[in-house]
């Protein structure tokens, strides 16, 4: 699920009651008494929080099972307790504020990091990467960027990337072979709608940033690595031709129907995957994120597992790489410098970092948000079964792309939150009350103030630079 730090701004009021009720809810209270839900003894252990997004209840079991009862059953001085709420960035931030908050903070990506770390937000997590040797179990691109001025602030959760999910028996329908490039999927997608069809389904109701998706895909496919991570080290500006034409593009497809037509802004991720399962779209452009919403509508019981297929979003630009990925994870971890408990909210994250965790979370039936960003992932697709077998075989490509430098670079994850924020409003350009210039010079602008205040964390070259 994605989420968005910044708080919503409420009645007074309301706000008040937050904090109020983040202080009274203070990191590292008390002791547990009796037993967790696997029947562990967790009697006079010290309690640790951690606050996550409102997870199905499916989600929230699969997350007792093996986050909370194998934590708890791995050692005897913690049991840990998760609160499950969608409205958890804003909480965590106004819990934050008030210097309380859980043990473990959640962050919708690493990017975060540079609004928290400065102020004294979260904890600096050096000692416990030395003790646990996280930065060399972890992909070194996804460490890095949790760090800030050469300290490591956050750790993300997954490997994740942008794609093209397809229903084949759509395709097979009306004989599409499935699209291996741009101009493939453009033709099927306008051919879709001449038959009556979603081009595709993306969307972003009830949840703007859903435009990221949309950013990511052309700032990767069209612009290309190398221009991007210039903009993002300040050796080009974000209104540089490249990058003009990526919005440009952008703006082509999402009037050509591409995103959900008219429909954008009244579609969400489960609106999507719907309508991909009953066969009223062929495509749908999303993260690999999106696994997690689709096994609600691809299962055995609905007997239409076999119809679900990814590929990786097609290069636009002649010259790129193919297939190229951009690199993210939809969220991270961190430690509460006001927990009385750092080092067992480190020892829950490690214990997260594990491909243990990774496959567990797979066996039990959650893709998509759970791919550890390990340096090696031993575990092959063959070891597991539907969505999450595809899931892991869509991870396992994207990874060998990324050890060839063939990445992207995700607005949550690897860009500066300012920068971030900043791409909110590339549907301004869609909708023609911006120009795709005057949209990047605001982008410009939010990068030099980062750079300014030295808020932009390391970037990973990409093919071509450095190499």
């Amino acid at each position: 699920m994605h989420t968005f730090r910044t708080v919503k701004r409420g009645p007074v009021l309301a706000l008040l009651l937050l904090i109020l009720s983040a202080s009274v809810a203070a990191c590292g209270t008390g002791a547990t008494t009796g037993s967790n839900a696997a029947g562990v003894n967790t009697a006079g252990r010290i309690k640790l929080t951690y606050w996550f997004w409102g997870a199905s209840p499916q989600e929230q079991q699969i997350m007792q099972k093996v986050l909370v009862d194998g934590f708890d059953a791995s050692q005897s001085k913690y049991a840990l307790s998760v609160t499950y709420n969608n409205n958890v960035d804003t909480n965590i931030q106004v819990a934050l504020a008030a210097d309380g908050g859980p043990d473990i903070v959640y962050g919708s990506g690493p990017s975060f990091v540079t609004e928290y770390a400065p102020s004294g937000k979260i904890a600096n997590m050096n000692k416990y990467s030395q003790e646990y040797g996280w930065k060399t179990r972890l992909n070194p691109a996804m460490y890095e960027s949790g760090t800030l001025n050469g300290n490591l602030y956050a750790l993300p959760t997954s490997f994740d990337s942008d794609g093209v999910f397809y229903n084949k028996a759509v395709l097979k329908k009306y004989g599409w072979p499935v699209p291996t490039t741009a101009s493939q999927l453009m033709s099927e997608m306008s051919q879709a709608k001449k038959h009556g069809l979603y081009a595709g389904v993306s969307g972003n109701k009830g949840w703007r940033p859903d435009n990221f998706d949309v950013a990511n895909v052309f700032l990767t496919a069209e612009a290309g690595p190398q221009a991007v991570y210039k903009a993002l080290t300040g050796s080009l500006p974000w209104t540089a031709a490249p990058l003009v034409k990526a919005v440009q593009t952008s703006d082509q497809w999402f009037n050509a129907g591409y995103f959900g037509g008219s429909q954008y802004f009244n579609l969400n991720y489960d609106d999507a995957a719907d309508l991909l399962a009953q066969g009223k779209a062929a495509f749908w452009i999303s993260p690999t994120l999106s696994f997690q919403f689709l096994s609600a509508y691809f299962n055995n019981q609905n007997g239409n597992l076999s119809n679900l297929g990814f590929e990786p979003f097609p290069t636009l630009t002649p010259g790129l790489p193919s297939p190229l990925y951009t690199l993210e994870s939809p969220s991270s971890l961190s430690i509460n410098p006001y927990s009385h408990h750092q080092a067992g909210a480190a020892e829950v994250i490690n214990y997260m970092m594990s491909e243990k965790f990774l496959t567990e979370m797979l066996q039990d039936g959650w893709p998509g948000y759970w791919a550890v960003p390990l340096a090696n992932i031993s575990a092959q697709p063959s070891q597991f079964q539907g969505l999450s077998k595809l899931y892991l075989q869509a991870i396992d490509d994207l990874l060998t792309a990324v050890k060839a430098g063939h990445m992207g670079y995700s607005l949550s994850t690897f860009y500066p939150p300012a920068v971030e924020n900043a791409f909110l409003n590339i549907d301004e350009v869609w909708t023609h009350k911006e120009t795709a210039q005057t949209f990047l010079a605001s982008v410009e602008k939010a990068q030099k103030a980062a750079e300014a205040a030295h808020l932009v964390s390391p970037i990973p070259k990409p093919y071509g630079i450095g190499q």
